[in-house]
């Protein structure tokens, strides 16, 4: 049971950052380092997380300015 309930969570971790790039790309924000964290893969649980990684400035002040 708990495999099938990791394998769940990296699905919806999936479709969530999935949900989250195509959003921001609507924006005109991209973050190139978008990506499910590594290391939380590898555990069971909790559910994976997702890493936003690095971006400029200028991509920093786009994404506030949307979010505001």
């Amino acid at each position: 049971m708990e495999a099938r309930h990791s394998a769940l969570c990296v699905e919806e971790a999936e479709d969530t950052l999935n949900e989250l790039r195509t959003a921001l790309e609507k924006a005109g924000i991209t973050l190139p380092s978008l990506r499910l964290d590594p290391a939380s893969l590898a555990r069971e649980a909790p559910c994976p997380l997702v890493e936003l990684g690095r971006c400029s400035m200028e991509t920093a002040r786009r994404l506030a300015a949307v979010i505001r």
